[in-house]
């Protein structure tokens, strides 16, 4: 199994021209909706596993590179007034480069009759509109595919393993068959893809950084999974 690691929300980074549209967003910026906390340093602790890696360097207010072309959430308020051509600019620029180059790499390696491992990490915010989101991980998968099931089972076995105590949901607190990039991903390859996503509780972040510990545990149960 070969591991392509990526990180769709690692800052929340909005270039030098088109700041002037984030003007009044800075608060937005800095929450959950801005990025990922804690999501681009999990990911660098875990890249030493990975056969292929990469992080999406702008921020999703500008354009959602975990949302398919068309999705309504594709744009934010912020670039949704745009004129055509410019959402074609900020396509070009920003959402096709990492996406084709993720699934080019993927494409690659399914070509050499490899089954690839897509582990995509992301945080979670504990409290959603007055909603405490009550687990500190959540993996998504589709229940449709066996492999992406297996998967699961065993790494949240391997976690359970690293720490007891840890609360572990499934396809929590998202659907992990809901718009994203594994999904469209698993349209494109239907056979040796395996997509997942972590999600793990932003209370285990601090100042942007992950809890040491949990880096450590997270990094063994996935190198166990890979086996």
């Amino acid at each position: 199994m070969k591991l392509i690691l990526t990180c769709e929300h690692a800052f929340n980074t909005i270039p030098q021209e088109y700041q002037g549209l984030f003007i009044t967003a800075e608060e937005i910026l800095e929450s959950h909706r801005g990025y990922d906390p804690g999501a681009f340093d999990l990911f660098n602790e875990l890249k030493d596993l990975a056969d292929f890696s990469s992080f999406h360097e702008t921020g999703r207010l500008l354009v959602e590179v975990n949302r398919s072309k068309g999705h309504s959430n594709l744009f934010s308020e912020f670039t949704k007034k745009l004129s055509g051509t410019s959402k074609t600019e900020l396509l070009d620029q920003y959402y096709f480069p990492y996406r084709d180059s993720v699934e080019k790499q993927i494409s690659n390696l399914i070509g050499k009759g490899e089954t690839v491992l897509h582990f995509s990490v992301h945080t979670f915010t504990p409290n959603l509109n007055e909603e405490i989101r009550n687990t500190d991980i959540g993996l998504l998968y589709d229940p449709a595919r066996s492999a992406e099931k297996e998967f699961c089972i065993n790494f949240k076995r391997n976690l359970k393993d690293q720490n007891p105590e840890l609360k572990i949901r499934f396809n929590y607190p998202y659907l992990g068959k809901a718009d994203g990039f594994t999904t469209y991903l698993r349209k494109i390859f239907p056979e040796n893809y395996i997509g997942i996503e972590l999600e793990v509780n932003q209370k285990f972040v601090n100042n942007n950084k992950m809890k040491s510990a949990f880096k450590q545990q997270t990094f063994i149960a996935l190198k166990a999974s890979l086996k």
